[in-house]
């Protein structure tokens, strides 16, 4: 099962204030871990809302709105893509990571990432086709 880890933003990420070289160094040796460990599949940090544009649909209208957004606690600071075995599992190696947020509060929100069996029917022979090809043109980059 894949997941994805959010790290939820807090003022701080949001003012644009950088990881301190302890956070930093601690976060790198749990992503050597995770790699150790054969579950990491991407990460990163995102740069404050400020520095992001959110576009937003009404039938064929579109309208682009510049950050920064309000309720920090709804942004996100950064990610990790996973592969685990279970929800379970995912938790756990989420309890061990350090404290992206020192001296905060924080919270790592986990969820599961659909996969091709979720979309029974829907997802047609042809669909499935379309995703190979795509799968195999994003790894040849």
């Amino acid at each position: 099962m894949r997941f994805m880890i959010i790290v939820k933003a807090s003022p701080e990420s949001e003012a644009g204030v950088l990881p301190s070289e302890e956070l930093m160094t601690a976060m790198g040796n749990y992503n050597e871990e995770l790699v150790k460990a054969g579950i990491l599949l991407s990460c990163d940090g995102l740069k404050p809302s400020s520095q992001g544009a959110r576009v937003r649909f009404s039938g064929e209208n579109r309208a682009v709105i510049d950050g920064p957004f309000a309720e920090t606690k709804e942004l996100i600071a950064g990610y990790w893509l996973w592969e685990v075995k279970s929800t379970e599992e995912a938790i756990e190696w989420v309890k061990r990571c350090p404290n992206p947020m020192p001296g905060n509060e924080a919270e790592i929100e986990i969820r599961p990432i659909y996969e091709a069996e979720d979309f029974r029917d829907e997802y047609t022979p042809q669909l499935r086709e379309q995703e190979a090809r795509l799968q195999k043109a994003m790894k040849k980059r």
